[in-house]
């Protein structure tokens, strides 16, 4: 063996707390080593270049980076390998920073452990096997999974690439939340007018499918070459023959109406509905757990009848459709903390206590009043927004949202526009880190209070002093401590505006099931890193939109066309690299228990005629679930043999 160790000082990351000299000393002088070096950034240009340029003249065979996680870097490092004419999985990373530098103060200590992960890295590579990396070629289709603005976004630039792309939609129409707002921030342009020509070039697009009322139920297969079934609910009307009159819908006499989700249970509909006027898919949607016709089977006004261009078909069945695709967009996006978790605001309790998409349904020039702010039918005369509700709060979500300041500053304009109303903002810190957002903040101030701090309490209970007692009778009372005046107000409000945390969509962990992919620890989609790959969530599968955690319209789109870009440069190529560390069968050892063949996450695996377990390497992603069950240690792992992990145990252990 003739092996080379390089350290890395990472900046002062590493150098900063090892000794770097006496860590490369130590290297040099380890059995088979031939050459051991230090360098400021070995992942730089100069470093990889030093790395070729050994391997050529000390003629090496095996080479140990001693450094980051090889999370970040491995990739580059192999590829300076195979540049270099060496098998790319001769290669080690020591991980020297997040794993000792990054956690440990005392100097001599950790020099002393990164000894023994440097010698443990050094004794498994020389049991390292040359592995050879395998190609496959990629279906020229993608998948999109969620059809709100984040989704539509990544299907447009794809099919305007001549890609043929499926967009799955669970609602009945595309346009996800972003279809609910009045007005967008900073600039205030009209939501609709940005997103209905994207919901209309989706429609009218001839690459694009697009898949309502729908969702995923299983997917098979790898990156490349992904198997999906789609479970197609019926919307029980013929959308290639609806003119989208919506006589059906004025002739519906269900009684009473049902509260509208669209218009976050705000307003009502019938159960044949289109929840708003510019939907797409254009044509209405009967509910079969609402429908008298299904319930009782004696509607009194057949809409069947009333449909001139006879569209309505109530025999619509569900059915199962499989589309192959190679690479996979999640765009699933998000939903609202609920707010009646948080009891001393009074959500549910209190009539004029309402969330933030509730009011951006009444702001909405279609929603159920018709743009009309109207609390107890009169318009208020002042109105509380509460901040951060849900939001970095230890008892519910840790973390920030990102969008409640602002959106909060939006709807306290458009309040005071409409109804002149005096406006409260009730706000931890305002946190305005986007483009022109400093500037709207500073516009909006001028015009309403902000009063810092946590409230509370929201209450209907007025104080016994008299004079209080008369203005607050009939209003509900905001209870805060102002921090920047040092003491508790009250103040009494006609209308109390809540801003909820941004959670995962509902589905979000069931369809991480069914892709087999990781969630982060709030439940959005986990990217594989968060400056390196922020879209990509495994090999073929990438994320965009709120699916990845809280953020504005503009970041939306932006990771979306990345992500989009991500998958049109994996098809462009034609072919992908798949997982070339994969487990294989040993036959004379394998005894057919099958225990393997249920574990596997990725199906991979069977029992062949001879009753022994097969592992098809197309689709076995090397996550070695099998290699630890096997109870006969048939299985094994082309890169981590027991052999090599035993030799990686005793250097660190010697």
């Amino acid at each position: 063996m003739r092996i080379g160790v390089y350290i890395c000082h990472c900046g002062f990351n590493i150098a900063g707390v090892l000794d770097v000299d006496e860590l490369v000393e130590f290297a040099r002088n380890l059995e088979d080593v031939v050459i051991a070096r230090d360098y400021r950034f070995m992942c730089s240009n100069p470093g990889q270049e030093l790395i070729k340029k050994d391997i050529k003249e000390y003629n090496l065979d095996r080479v140990v980076i001693a450094a980051c996680s090889p999370n970040l870097h491995e990739a580059t490092f192999r590829r300076v390998l195979s540049e270099a004419g060496l098998n790319p999985f001769f290669l080690q990373i020591a991980n020297i920073r997040e794993q000792c530098s990054w956690v440990h103060n005392d100097k001599d200590r950790a020099t002393e452990k990164a000894k023994r992960i440097v010698r443990s890295a050094v004794e498994r590579v020389k049991r390292h096997r040359p592995i050879e990396v395998r190609k496959a070629n990629v279906i020229p289709k993608v998948l999109v999974i969620g059809g709100g603005i984040a989704g539509i976004s990544a299907s447009l630039l794809l099919a305007e690439a001549g890609i043929e792309v499926y967009l799955v939609e669970k609602e009945p129409t595309i346009g996800g939340n972003m279809a609910k707002f009045d007005k967008v921030f900073p600039t205030l342009d009209c939501s609709a007018c940005i997103l209905t020509p994207k919901m209309t070039a989706v429609r009218d697009n001839p690459n694009i499918k697009l898949l309502t009322n729908s969702e995923i139920i299983d997917v098979k297969g790898s990156v490349g070459n992904f198997k999906v079934k789609i479970r197609v609910k019926p919307r029980f009307i013929n959308e290639e023959v609806c003119t989208g009159c919506m006589e059906c819908i004025e002739s519906c006499l269900h009684y009473p109406m049902i509260p509208s989700e669209f218009d976050e249970n705000v307003g009502y509909r019938k159960p044949i509905h289109m929840p708003f006027p510019q939907a797409v898919p254009s044509c209405p949607y009967i509910n079969p757990n609402e429908c008298l016709h299904f319930l009782t089977n004696k509607c009194p006004m057949y809409c069947e009848e009333v449909c001139e261009a006879d569209a309505i078909d109530f025999s619509q069945k569900e059915r199962i459709e499989e589309i192959e695709v190679g690479a996979i967009i999640i765009a699933t996006g998000f939903k609202l903390f609920d707010p009646s978790a948080i009891k001393e605001y009074g959500y549910g309790k209190y009539k004029n206590v309402f969330t933030a998409l509730q009011v951006e349904r009444m702001l909405n020039s279609t929603g159920p009043t018709g743009g009309r702010i109207v609390v107890n039918g009169r318009e208020p005369e002042r109105v509380a927004i509460v901040h951060c509700v849900g939001s970095r709060d230890e008892r519910f979500k840790r973390y920030c949202s990102r969008v409640c300041c602002m959106y909060s500053l939006k709807l306290a304009y458009q309040i005071k526009e409409r109804t002149n109303a005096e406006v409260y903002n009730f706000y931890i810190d305002v946190r305005t880190s986007g483009k022109k957002y400093e500037e709207f903040y500073r516009r909006i101030l001028r015009e309403i209070h902000v009063v810092r701090g946590r409230v509370a309490e929201v209450t209907d209970v007025p104080l016994n002093e008299n004079e209080e007692k008369e203005i607050e009778k009939g209003r509900v009372i905001v209870v805060v401590e102002d921090t920047l005046l040092g003491k508790v107000r009250r103040i009494p409000v006609d209308m109390v505006i809540l801003s909820p945390a941004m959670e995962p969509s509902e589905d979000a962990r069931k369809l991480a099931r069914i892709l087999k992919v990781s969630l982060d620890e709030n439940g959005f989609f986990k990217e594989l890193h968060p400056k390196l790959a922020p879209t990509v969530v495994a090999p073929g599968i990438f994320v965009c939109g709120c699916a990845q955690g809280p953020k504005d319209i503009q970041d939306s789109v932006a990771q979306a066309e990345s992500a989009a870009g991500k998958a049109l440069s994996m098809i462009d190529r034609g072919y992908v690299e798949l997982e070339p560390a994969t487990a294989y069968v040993d036959e004379e050892k394998c005894s057919g228990c099958g225990i393997c063949v249920p574990l596997c996450p990725f199906q991979a695996i069977e029992v062949n005629e001879k009753g022994r377990a097969k592992i098809d390497e197309l689709l076995c992603m090397g996550c070695g679930v099998c290699v630890s069950a096997c109870p006969s240690r048939a299985i094994r792992h082309k890169h981590y043999e027991y052999e090599t992990i035993r030799a990686e145990i005793l250097g660190v252990l010697k």
